[in-house]
This record gives structure tokens, sequence and C-alpha cells, in this order.
């Protein structure tokens, strides 16, 4: 269990760098403000999905052949 939980926390260290620059003056509030970076990207990508999808239903995959 403890390698596990390990290697989620380097994970998680991981993905919260990955969304920008540490904030907060806790490691408590900078995982908070990572949460909702994270909740802001995965929105960010369904809604960039529907827009494809949306395009490919109303105008096939010929987006291009007019």
């Amino acid at each position: 269990m403890g390698l596990l939980r390990g290697r989620l926390k380097k994970g998680w260290r991981i993905w919260a760098k990955s969304l920008g620059e540490k904030v907060g003056e806790t490691d408590k509030q900078a995982d908070s403000i990572a949460i909702i970076r994270t909740i802001w990207w995965l929105t960010h990508m369904a809604t960039c999905i529907f827009i494809i999808l949306n395009a490919i239903a109303n105008h096939g995959w010929n987006l291009f052949n007019l």
C-alpha cells in the first residue's frame, strides 16, 4: 500500500507542477488550487471534444471539401 501511495503522491506532484506555478502559502492551499486548475483543464478538454464532435456531426469528416 505504501508503494502505491508514494507513486500517487509523486504523480500528483508532477501533475500539479504541469498546471503551472505553485500558488499558496501552504501545501494544502497549493493542492486546493491545483484541484481547481485540474477541474478547469478537464472542463476545457471536454468543451474542445464537444466542439470537434459537433463539427463532425454537422459537416462530416470532409470539413474542407466544400
